[in-house]
């Protein structure tokens, strides 16, 4: 409570909590203390919450129900002969990548997820970082249900039909959705011209596609250990019921030997890495760790 200054209705909510954070720190202690499998648990913001309560709020990517109704998918994949692919990449160091950011107890990780794509590729097109309005996608994007979830590609569509989005400063973040307000996003900061989505089921795919870019990524990223991870190579399990969105930033090999790619998360930086995710790469699934190869997109400029 002193760390992260939760607000509880009345005594009785408190001591509900109470009981909740004391299960949590109990199975974060078992795992940590078992046998190494390569990345830790720890206690975080989220520790007077149940799972369920966690993936009611933290999580908020809606999977379309098919595939092909993406207009993503019009061209052929951009990067479907790019063969100069670096051994490891981190995109913060091209400086294409912005601070973490903190979505807070909101469904609004899509908004997050396809902004830091277009932050990148505006970065690489134009010679600019620029923190972009997640805000303006909240308020005004009506084919997405704002903190109640919503999807990457329909983000970029809005971004598209209207022109660009202006930047964070102009219109910054407040954690739900509120009165769009069109004087105050009139002015563009960046645009987009398309997007694509990276083949469904090809590692080989995404590895092309973030060898030139920050990319849109969905995955399942409400279990427990998401929950609670807090450094290394996350390799625990996990099926490919897709709930999260997250911007492959990078991706590399860790000291072990383990390849990774690495995530961006909208958790703050209290979460992971400093609210980044190191997530194994080059599984036996061609779904990818947490189904994270089967929804991939990105922006074009």
């Amino acid at each position: 409570m002193a760390i992260h200054g939760p607000v509880y209705k009345d005594a009785a909510d408190k001591a509900k909590r109470y009981e909740i954070f004391k299960e949590n720190v109990k199975r974060i202690n078992a795992f940590n203390n078992g046998k190494d499998v390569g990345y830790k648990l720890a206690v975080n913001k989220f520790a007077d919450l149940t799972n369920e309560e966690f993936r009611a709020s933290y999580t908020g990517y809606k999977r379309r129900p098919t595939r092909i109704l993406s207009s993503g998918d019009a061209k052929p994949f951009k990067y479907a002969n790019f063969t100069a692919i670096p051994d490891a990449l981190d995109w913060r160091n091209k400086k294409a990548v912005t601070s973490v950011k903190d979505k807070g107890y909101r469904g609004s990780c899509w908004a997050f997820s396809a902004v830091a794509a277009m932050e990148g590729i505006t970065m690489l097109k134009k010679g600019k970082l620029a923190s972009l309005s997640v805000r303006e996608l909240m308020d005004f994007d009506v084919n997405d249900d704002g903190c109640w979830g919503g999807l990457m590609d329909r983000a970029f569509d809005f971004i598209i039909s209207k022109g660009g989005l202006t930047s964070e400063a102009n219109y910054p973040y407040q954690g739900n959705d509120g009165t769009c307000n069109t004087a105050k996003t009139a002015n563009c900061t960046a645009s987009i011209n398309g997007y694509q989505d990276v083949p469904a089921n090809n590692g080989k795919a995404l590895l092309q596609a973030v060898a030139n870019q920050p990319v849109s990524v969905a995955l399942e990223g409400g279990r427990s250990d998401f929950q609670f991870y807090s450094g290394g190579v996350f390799t625990g399990s996990c099926g490919t019921s897709i709930d999260h969105g997250v911007t492959a930033v990078g991706y590399g090999k860790a000291s072990g030997g383990t390849k990774y790619w690495l995530m961006k998360n909208s958790w703050g930086t209290g979460w992971g890495e400093s609210g980044y995710m190191r997530i194994q790469r080059d599984v036996s699934s061609k779904a990818g760790l947490c189904g994270l190869a089967t929804l991939a997109s990105y922006p074009t400029a």
